[in-house]
């Protein structure tokens, strides 16, 4: 599944395409993704501005000239590809949705598994809406700090990992990150939640490790996908089980371990 810095990527890819440009077609291949399309999901599009292509959590916000909000999730396999030739390429069988932009550019969303999904949100229903009402704060954003990360985890006595994949906690930091940010901080992912806040939560110092951690594993992950995208990608920790730690003059050995249901790498001599 795309993470974050995916997410990311692919907002880059689409804001010169889609931002303050016009919906001239939109053509649905299929009635539903992960669930149906809107009503009217088409007709409510063509014709209207795209402000801009905004990121919350893992999902693409795209706010309309017609005050409604576009909101898009790629699901386990979606992604978007932006043509920009008179010809573009024949429609494949997992190619769903396509919009025409008075850019001349054809946004075409693939997905074939079918987990994604697109709404429209009216004016003012963000807030409420199932998928983002129960976001904490952005990872990258000023808003998440270590006294935030405290108090979300004060009390808590679930594994520090289960707490970073808690959304409620940190949006849309994913398995893959929230690995390899342990890891840069030093912290084991079976440390309890609570140990990096004091009773009455105030961050310890290793709350202030952890929030550097993430905000610099996700900044290096957009970077590095930016450049040569998710496969190429190569972590400190994750998928490198039995291999040495990365870490100068550690020497330990990199293990695996799952997590409610989710695969959890670690060096059990540097992590603590």
């Amino acid at each position: 599944m795309p993470e974050l810095p995916e997410v990311e990527s692919v907002r880059r890819t689409l804001a010169p395409a889609m931002t303050h440009r016009r919906f001239v077609d939109v053509i649905v291949r299929r009635p539903d993704l992960r669930e149906p399309f809107p009503r009217r999901f088409a007709a409510r599009l063509t014709g209207r501005t795209a402000l801009a292509v905004d990121r919350r959590a893992k999902y693409l916000l795209v706010p309309l000239s017609s005050g409604e909000t576009l909101v898009m999730h790629l699901g386990m396999s979606g992604w978007f590809r932006v043509e920009h030739s008179r010809s573009p390429r024949d429609a494949g069988r997992h190619d769903h949705v396509v919009f025409h932009m008075s850019s001349g550019a054809a946004v075409t969303f693939t997905d074939p598994r079918r987990f994604g999904f697109m709404d429209l949100v009216p004016k003012g229903g963000l807030e409420t809406h199932p998928a983002l009402s129960t976001l904490g704060p952005e990872p990258l954003s000023p808003q998440f700090t270590a006294e935030a990360l405290a108090r979300a985890c004060r009390g808590k006595r679930t594994s520090l990992k289960a707490a970073l994949l808690d959304q409620r906690v940190v949006a849309g930091l994913g398995n893959i990150y929230a690995v390899e940010a342990l890891h840069v901080a030093r912290l084991s992912p079976d440390r309890q939640a609570s140990t990096i806040a004091t009773p009455s939560g105030t961050p310890r110092e290793s709350a202030y490790r952890l929030v550097a951690a993430i905000k610099q594993v996700l900044l290096d992950a957009i970077e590095r996908t930016s450049r040569r995208g998710y496969r190429g990608a190569r972590f400190r920790v994750y998928d490198r089980e039995g291999e040495r730690c990365r870490r100068g003059r550690c020497g330990g050995t990199i293990r695996r371990r799952t997590q409610a249901g989710r695969s959890t790498f670690f060096c059990p001599v540097c992590q603590r």
